[in-house]
């Protein structure tokens, strides 16, 4: 991956966490990592968890941000959400899989995508 691609997708993060904090959620984790993959952000709010998938484009020429979460990779991230669980021995009265959509300053969530 490049430098600027690596660049957009940072300022892409930091954006929908600014939008999920001024939304009242908590940023429990960001780029949380383990063998498998990794979670962009992983928030909380009144015992509610959202893990969210952060997908940032400088243009539709490949598609919208939503296009890109594909079913496996739906898949991957329900795992990967498992592991944080387990390894946060956290216990959420729900659980919830966003997509936030990131294309120059505007964010849209996509709330309980899959």
């Amino acid at each position: 991956m490049t430098a600027g691609r690596r660049a957009l997708g940072a300022r892409g993060e930091a954006l929908a966490a600014r939008w999920y904090e001024a939304h009242g959620y908590t940023v429990l984790s960001r780029n949380w990592r383990c063998r498998d993959g990794e979670l962009d952000l992983v928030l909380g709010r009144r015992g509610a968890l959202v893990f969210c998938e952060v997908k940032t484009r400088s243009s539709t020429a490949y598609g919208t941000p939503a296009e890109a979460v594909t079913r496996t990779k739906q898949l991957r991230l329900r795992r990967l959400a498992v592991r944080w669980l387990d390894e946060h021995e956290a216990r959420p009265a729900s659980l919830r899989f966003d997509v936030a959509c990131v294309m120059g300053s505007t964010v849209e969530v996509i709330e309980s995508a899959f």
